[in-house]
């Protein structure tokens, strides 16, 4: 069994969740030519690497991730850094030979995507992408199902992105924040996977026209080292430069009609993420929070149709690595797994598995035209896709 390499470069919460995947991706899916070693740790916050280095086994830690780049050790690198860091890193690492899994949205604008996608096709190594929703066995089996003809022509499909992580008028004003270092807002962390999801299912994206708001305009700085989504009360207040909230109309090339809204401060949610896809014979529905899930309707009665809830079991994506019969639940990390095994897999057999960079492409050039179009008011293509 070969050993592989890999390091994980920014250790907050979605680094965690990346080495915690690699930790696992041996027991579920033992066929695996590639066992990863946990080589190096980088992080810039004094401590946090060489905590993580004891908590989790890796051989060694450092402050500075251009260190990880030089690291002859190393194969492959998870990229959970900020999002103002992810062009820098992804190019460097792919130039210095290294696989890389990044999360998106890969950078702050469609032309970093494009910059990292494209230094991996130069370098020849393979590039993964944290799009982990559609990794759910459910929604590979609603593709499937929608593929298949089973609800007749798709017309139209709702997707929703509702949460409350930055509900609280605590909040700190972190780096999500800024424009400089965060890039958009809800945009980038949770309308990227909309745009994704609705790409996956029915295609590319060929028009729309979208509407943003910020609807907490001020935030209190933190005034020391954060990680994940802090409350800083009392603070020197600053202002929030990107978007709570967007809501956007989108055409398909196949002639279909689409809704997409996401907002983070939707107090009452929590990460209610989903889709309702309807045809002109059926629909089929997801809730992320009933992951294993599906609400299908199909059939020849149109009016009055009934819905059923179908539970997915080992027939459905990568189910069977997890529970051996419907019903039973799987979790959010679980989805990492299965990115972390579609990762070591293509790294393996030099095939692309799962999402890749010029799928952070495409979606990153729908929300940049989201963007322009909140700013025009207007209907706009994606550019570059």
């Amino acid at each position: 069994m070969e050993s592989l390499g890999v390091a994980v470069v920014g250790f907050g919460w979605m680094g965690r969740v990346h080495t915690q995947a690699y930790s696992r991706v041996a027991h579920h899916f033992p066929q695996l030519g590639l066992r990863p070693r946990l080589v190096t740790v980088a992080e810039e916050v004094p401590g946090r690497a060489e905590e993580a280095a004891e908590r989790y086994g890796f051989a060694s830690a450092t402050r500075d991730w251009r260190a990880v780049a030089a690291d002859p050790r190393v194969r492959a690198v998870s990229i959970t850094a900020p999002n103002f860091l992810h062009r820098e890193i992804g190019v460097a690492m792919a130039e210095a030979g290294k696989h890389i899994w990044i999360e998106k949205p890969v950078g702050l604008a469609a032309g970093d995507a494009r910059a990292v996608a494209d230094a991996v096709a130069k370098a020849g190594v393979q590039g993964a992408v944290g799009f982990n929703y559609r990794n759910a066995p459910a929604v590979e089996a609603a593709r499937e199902l929608i593929a298949a003809g089973e609800i007749g022509t798709v017309t139209h499909v709702r997707v929703r992105l509702f949460s409350d992580y930055a509900a609280h008028p605590e909040g700190a004003l972190t780096w999500r924040y800024e424009r400089a270092r965060g890039g958009s807002g809800v945009l980038g962390d949770l309308a990227s996977h909309g745009a994704d999801l609705a790409r996956y299912l029915l295609g590319d994206i060929e028009a729309l026209v979208a509407d943003t708001s910020v609807f907490v305009p001020e935030r209190a700085r933190p005034t020391g080292a954060t990680a994940g989504h802090t409350r800083a009360a009392g603070g020197e207040l600053g202002p929030v430069e990107n978007e709570d909230y967007v809501s956007c109309l989108l055409r398909f090339a196949s002639g279909a009609r689409g809704v997409l809204e996401a907002c983070r401060v939707s107090v009452g949610e929590q990460n209610n993420y989903g889709f309702e896809v309807h045809g002109t014979r059926g629909a089929v529905l997801w809730d992320f929070r009933r992951m294993g899930e599906l609400g299908v309707s199909r059939g020849t009665a149109y009016q009055d149709q009934p819905v059923s809830t179908v539970y997915v079991g080992p027939g459905a994506g990568d189910f069977a690595a997890f529970q051996p019969g419907a019903a039973n639940a799987m979790g959010y990390d679980d989805l990492k797994v299965i990115e972390a095994h579609r990762f070591l897999r293509s790294v393996a057999e030099g095939t692309p598995y799962g999402a890749t960079l010029p799928d952070a492409v495409h979606a990153a050039a729908v929300l940049d035209a989201m963007a322009r179009s909140a700013e025009s008011g207007t209907w706009v293509r994606p550019e570059g896709t």
